[in-house]
């Protein structure tokens, strides 16, 4: 792997994984195209079914099996084939299921006829159920015994990411936290300062800053079979990690090689590491929404109200 280290490669992943030695890549992280007819530069986005999953199990394959086996590999992907990416991994290649995240994003598209769409799913799988990498030190958040009741008990480490059920943050900000594995990370919209600007698909930084401090150390390799915009690739050089990965796209590889150019490692990660913040103390009175301060008796907006939604930054994933 050395001649692959810090590189991206031009052509098809599943083809280059082959070449690749088993056991060599401590984490992959992947976000590969939903099958839902994306615009892509140089890929069919929209496949038949039982050709895209036949697809899926050989390029899931490949990574299981470049896996370290410590390795962990995660998987960011849309609702049509969630549950079957999960039992490939699971019940075909033997993959332990740690976690299904779920990921909230802001600027989603605005549905008529069923509930809007505002979130992907993130898998984390490892190799082995017991032996793999898990620093929870550098991702624990704020507990809310810190950040709303200034309570003495609270650790004052905080405390690790979980799941639970929300609604949306704005209709009820003092109910949703970054300390849960809902995550809620804005996606990357045309007018944000971290935008690429040249892929349509690009994950917030500070996601994959969550998931590359977790489950990788610094010096370890980190591979990407999808590049995309770069963001795994970017992340992973600003956290010292060694990076590798593919793009069909020479036009998006040139891309992902310039903004690579420009980032040395231990540069800050773009975007807010905490995007929505409770008060630092019910006293205040007041909690941070979307970075504006909202009364904490804030009353939610009826929900019967029509809303003015903005379809222009519709992407991966949107869906009608």
């Amino acid at each position: 792997m050395s001649g692959t280290v810090n590189t991206i490669r031009c052509g098809d992943c599943v083809a280059g994984m082959k070449k690749l030695d088993a056991g060599s890549v401590d984490l992959v992280f992947a976000d590969p195209p939903f099958n839902i007819g994306y615009d892509y530069d140089k890929y069919d986005d929209k496949k038949d079914d039982n050709a895209y999953l036949d697809w899926t199990r050989e390029w899931i394959g490949q990574a299981c099996r470049i896996l370290k086996d410590d390795g962990t590999f995660w998987l960011a992907i849309g609702d049509e084939y969630a549950a079957e990416s999960k039992m490939i991994a699971t019940r075909e290649l033997g993959l332990a299921c740690r976690s299904w995240v779920i990921w909230y994003y802001t600027f989603g598209v605005n549905c008529k006829y069923k509930f809007s769409r505002s979130h992907a799913h993130l898998f984390h799988f490892v190799k082995h159920p017991k032996n793999f990498t898990f620093n929870a030190e550098p991702i624990r958040v704020p507990s809310a015994r810190q950040l709303v009741y200034g309570d003495a008990r609270a650790n004052p480490k905080g405390r690790l990411p979980d799941d639970t059920w929300i609604l949306r943050p704005q209709d009820l900000p003092e109910g949703f936290n970054p300390d849960e594995d809902t995550w809620y990370f804005p996606r990357v919209a045309g007018t944000f300062k971290e935008r690429a600007g040249f892929h349509g698909c690009q994950m917030p930084e500070q996601l994959l800053g969550r998931i590359i401090r977790c489950s990788s150390n610094e010096d370890d390799l980190v591979l990407d079979p999808f590049v995309g915009s770069g963001t795994t690739m970017a992340v992973a050089k600003k956290l010292k990690r060694n990076w590798f990965g593919f793009e069909l796209s020479k036009d998006y590889a040139e891309q992902v090689r310039s903004r690579l150019s420009k980032i040395t490692p231990g540069d800050p990660l773009n975007g807010a590491a905490d995007p929505l913040s409770s008060a630092p103390n019910t006293a205040n009175g007041t909690v941070r929404v979307d970075g504006q301060r909202v009364a904490k008796n804030h009353t939610p907006r009826p929900r019967g109200r029509p809303r003015k939604t903005d379809t222009s930054t519709q992407s991966l994933f949107d869906v009608a």
